[in-house]
């Protein structure tokens, strides 16, 4: 079977009606990217990728993921192989990722911006492919920002820690192109005292960069406003927290400026004490977001740097994570609510990582919907491993029993790869399919103007409205 029988216009579109809400109503809407982890330099300096390996597969630990799987050495994941070597072994690795999301998104992204869809990647293809694609990486329609523009990219919100200069992100700003680009303040490093040393120097950093002396807590809380105001002048509008779980443990002022002054003496915290800091600190954080009229996102469930060889050897997000099975109700809800009480709740995404959650999180946001915003709580899109058909339908399906599917905000990428804008039509076709599926059989009206326009609402206009770039 050819790629052109496979990807085709009508891919994953089971019904008639299904394809006319895609083809008229999600197809061609924009893109807002309100969550990637795309360099902020590529798109400021326009990058050119020399070839298809360094556009695709640099930095993508889903598919090293799969081709260590497939028996392939390190050396062709993130080892010293030339790209044209990286590239055959992920072309013979493709094959066998059938019933992955690989597969499809190897192929979408190949349709598009490519316009490769008559053939399917494997070893007897790769020359083909290779040879084409990087032909087209040669022209400015597929400079970074050119990529972008192809997609219709409006917005592309990037990860950016608060010690990070924004200089990029600035020079964009100056010479703007088609797609605009926010930095997000992503604190994590600022709750890492468990490693003092690299805390201390993360700390050390942060005092440079707001010329203030950081010796006491509330010293430290004035440095990461200063930056938090830094960013909102920037243009930034979203947070965001990667965490295992909420933290939400009870703690007093003298408590926390005791531990932060043992800190920066060196003195790593005990697990309650550290419970302690990292809650104070996730309070601060969402009174900074609220009173910045910022959204929060809250990325939960990740269990990171399984394999500690390879991550004294290649460092993290190199692909050694799995889904982790903590507990998140009581905590996120203590947290939430903590917020509430005091009026300085933000918009605020829940993402979950472990499915078992899915139902938890389109609860937990009802709680503390206040009618001040439509959709002020949402249940963030499948993240991560749950990024694909399976984990992607059961979100949609937990939040269409239990919320309001009308007020989603829809997709985002979560990537660090310019080819993976494609993400955003895999669940627009996911959608639409769910959609078209309930018209036929009776489940919601046969009204194209009311479901499509939900559609269109999902794709693009709810986030355009909730975030309000």
């Amino acid at each position: 079977m050819t790629a052109q029988a496979f990807i085709h216009d009508h891919f994953l579109l089971e019904s008639d009606e299904a394809q006319r809400l895609f083809h008229e109503y999600a197809k061609d809407q924009p893109i807002i990217d309100y969550h990637c982890h795309l360099p902020p330099d590529q798109i400021a300096a326009n990058h050119r990728f020399a070839n298809l390996t360094q556009a695709w597969l640099y930095g993508d630990h889903y598919k090293w993921r799969a081709m260590r799987s497939n028996g392939v050495n390190e050396r062709l994941c993130t080892g010293e192989a030339t790209d044209r070597e990286k590239f055959d072994a992920w072309a013979a690795t493709v094959p066998k990722c059938l019933r992955n999301p690989l597969y499809h998104w190897t192929h979408l992204e190949l349709r598009r911006p490519f316009g490769i869809d008559d053939v399917l990647l494997s070893p007897a293809t790769a020359d083909c492919v290779w040879e084409r694609a990087n032909a087209q990486l040669a022209s400015p329609e597929f400079s970074t920002q050119g990529i972008l523009a192809q997609m219709k990219v409006e917005v592309v919100c990037t990860t950016d820690d608060p010690c990070d200069s924004l200089e990029h992100h600035l020079a964009h700003a100056r010479s703007p192109g088609a797609t605009r680009m926010l930095p997000t303040w992503r604190p994590d490093k600022a709750m890492a005292l468990e490693d003092p040393r690299t805390w201390n120097a993360w700390v050390d950093r942060l005092g440079e960069l707001t010329k203030a002396e950081i010796s006491t807590w509330d010293q430290f809380l004035a440095a990461l406003d200063q930056r938090h105001q830094f960013f909102h002048d920037v243009g930034c509008r979203l947070s965001d927290r990667g965490l295992e779980r909420c933290y939400a443990a009870p703690f007093t002022a003298a408590q926390v400026a005791h531990i932060f002054q043992n800190a920066r003496a060196g003195k790593a915290p005990d697990a309650d004490e550290l419970e302690q800091v990292k809650s104070a600190l996730m309070l601060e954080f969402g009174r900074m977001d609220h009173a910045r009229g910022w959204t929060m996102q809250l990325h939960l469930g990740a269990m990171r740097n399984n394999n500690a060889r390879l991550f004294r050897a290649l460092g993290p997000d190199t692909g050694f994570d799995s889904i982790g099975d903590y507990e998140q109700g009581r905590p996120l809800s203590r947290f939430l609510d903590a917020l509430d009480t005091t009026d300085q709740l933000p918009r605020t995404i829940l993402y979950n990582l472990n499915p078992r959650d899915n139902e938890l999180m389109a609860t937990m946001i009802g709680n503390f919907q206040d009618g001040s915003i439509p959709g002020k709580m949402q249940f963030g899109s499948g993240w991560w491993f749950l990024d694909q058909w399976d984990g992607m339908s059961k979100q949609i399906e937990a939040l269409s029993n239990l919320g309001l599917l009308s007020r989603f905000v829809g997709m985002l990428t979560d990537s660090r790869s310019f080819l993976s804008y494609t993400r955003h039509e895999y669940f627009r076709r996911l959608l639409c399919n769910i959609l078209g599926n309930d018209m036929r059989r009776g489940a919601v009206p046969r009204d194209f103007d009311l479901v499509g326009g939900m559609v269109s609402d999902i794709s693009y206009r709810n986030a355009k409205q909730y975030f309000g770039f």
